[in-house]
C-alpha cells in the first residue's frame, strides 16, 4: 500500500530534496509553484513561456540546493533564482528593451490621484500593461525590493537607467490611473 510521506518542516523537505527524494521535490514544487508562477508572469506576459521559466527555475533550485547556506529565508533564496531566471529569459530573447518612446507621457505633476478606490488586482493589471523595460524595473524595485544598483547588475544597465525607467514607469502608471479614474467618473457620474 502506498503511503504519502509528510514533512514536518522546511528542513526535512530540503534534506529530502538533497537526497534526491521525489516526494520531497514534489512537495516543494506543489508548495511554491503557484506563487512562483505568478512572479514569472509579472516579468513574462506569455503564460507558456512563464511556465517554462518556472520549471527551469525549479530545476536550478534542485541543482543548486546544496549551495543554500540557511542564511535568510529559503523562500527568499528560491525567489531570487526565479526572478533571475525570468530576467535571463528576457535578456536572451532580446525582449528587454530599456529605451521606450515616452512622447505620450504627459507632465502629471498637477494631477491628483485617488488610489484608495483602486484594487490591488487592477493596479497589477495596469503594471502588466507597462512597456517591458518599465514593468521589469518597476517589479524589481517596487515589488521585489531590489536596489537600483542590484537592478543594474541583473539587467546589464546603469543604475541611472534603472532610476530613469522606474520614474518613467511610475509616470506612465499615474497617467493610466488618472485615465481609468476619469472613465469611471464618466460612467458613474
Amino acid at each position: 500500500m502506498f503511503t504519502k510521506k509528510t514533512f514536518k518542516n522546511e528542513s526535512e523537505i530540503i534534506e529530502g530534496c538533497l537526497k534526491g527524494e521525489r516526494k520531497a521535490q514534489q512537495h516543494l514544487y506543489e508548495t511554491y509553484s503557484k506563487k512562483f508562477f505568478a512572479i514569472c508572469l509579472r516579468y513574462i506576459k506569455d503564460r507558456d513561456l512563464a511556465e517554462d521559466v518556472m520549471i527551469e527555475s525549479f530545476m536550478k533550485i534542485f541543482e543548486k540546493l546544496n549551495k543554500f547556506e540557511s542564511k535568510g529565508s529559503f523562500e527568499g533564496w528560491m525567489k531570487r533564482i526565479i526572478v533571475t531566471q525570468a530576467l535571463l529569459t528576457l535578456r536572451n530573447n532580446k525582449s528587454l528593451n530599456m529605451e521606450v518612446n515616452v512622447d505620450n507621457v504627459s507632465d502629471l505633476s498637477n494631477q491628483h490621484y485617488e488610489l484608495n478606490n483602486l484594487e490591488a488586482d487592477e493596479l497589477m493589471d495596469l503594471v502588466e500593461d507597462l512597456p517591458i523595460g518599465y514593468r521589469t524595473v518597476f517589479n524589481l524595485y517596487a515589488i521585489e525590493g531590489y536596489s537600483h544598483a542590484e537592478i543594474g547588475d541583473l539587467l546589464g544597465i546603469t543604475e541611472s537607467t534603472s532610476k530613469s525607467q522606474l520614474n518613467r514607469g511610475r509616470n506612465l502608471l499615474k497617467q493610466k490611473i488618472a485615465s481609468q479614474q476619469l472613465k469611471e467618473r464618466r460612467i458613474n457620474g
